[in-house]
């Protein structure tokens, strides 16, 4: 390309070149940015009100669940030595010498009565939010997505063994004891009816790493000695999704 093309044209011999002025080619310039400026902020409009659509259903799904699971058991908590944690959905089930035997994964039998009553109730309640399908109006409704049952110990094992190694002892008593709570629960009668039961339910152990402490910070080890169920929802995944992008 020469000169004459990227600058200018020759309008004819006696009129000479034709020069784009400098403020030109800034207008030209300017417009462009200005193009792009507006899309971007336009893109980012509505991935705000995605965002927006997204807390909302969110917040709205944890209400409703926790409104739901809390007006069900209100009346067994208490007898239970069990709460229910708004901002996690969790049931957390905190008199371990009602749960398990020290060192041991076999259930209790207080506890398997306790499950008889509670884990049919539990999942009824939860079959009110398994479908995934979007609200009326378009807009994300969450529903639950996992259904995990969850074991905590302290920190807490033999003294002569070291912490690394009472935390790995700790990791496959939790893990053992939440397989014996599965199994006892799936055990139970009447659960074929609830089809994505199977699908969405899970149990983890967690060993030590979630201790629950004191007002002085210090580890509450009777109260880190703990089963939960806790529920786990699309909108959740969705929403981490969003701060992760």
């Amino acid at each position: 390309m020469t000169i004459h093309n990227l600058f200018g044209k020759k309008r004819s011999n006696d009129e000479g070149f034709h020069w784009l002025s400098v403020g030109d080619l800034m207008a030209g310039l300017m417009m462009i940015f200005l193009f792009i400026a507006i899309t971007y902020m336009r893109m980012v409009v509505i991935e705000r009100d995605r965002v927006m659509e997204v807390i909302v259903a969110w917040d709205n799904t944890q209400e409703a669940l926790y409104e739901s699971l809390y007006e069900e058991f209100k009346n067994d908590l208490e007898k239970w030595n069990a709460e229910i944690e708004k901002e996690t959905l969790s049931v957390r089930f905190r008199e371990p010498d009602v749960l398990f035997q020290q060192g041991q994964s076999d259930l209790q039998e207080t506890f398997q009565l306790i499950l008889q009553d509670f884990f049919p109730r539990y999942i009824r309640e939860l079959d009110k939010f398994s479908s995934c399908d979007p609200s009326p109006d378009g807009k994300p409704r969450g529903c639950v997505e996992e259904v995990r049952i969850e074991g905590h110990t302290s920190s807490e094992w033999s003294i002569s063994v070291s912490q690394e190694e009472a935390y790995f002892l700790n990791m496959a008593l939790s893990q053992g004891r939440t397989r014996s709570v599965l199994q006892y629960c799936l055990s139970l009668d009447n659960l074929d009816i609830f089809e994505w039961l199977h699908s969405r339910i899970s149990a983890v152990g967690f060993s030590s790493s979630r201790p629950i402490f004191d007002n002085y910070g210090n580890e509450d080890k009777k109260l880190s000695r703990r089963v939960e169920f806790r529920v786990r929802t699309t909108v959740e995944r969705e929403l981490m999704r969003i701060i992760k992008d």
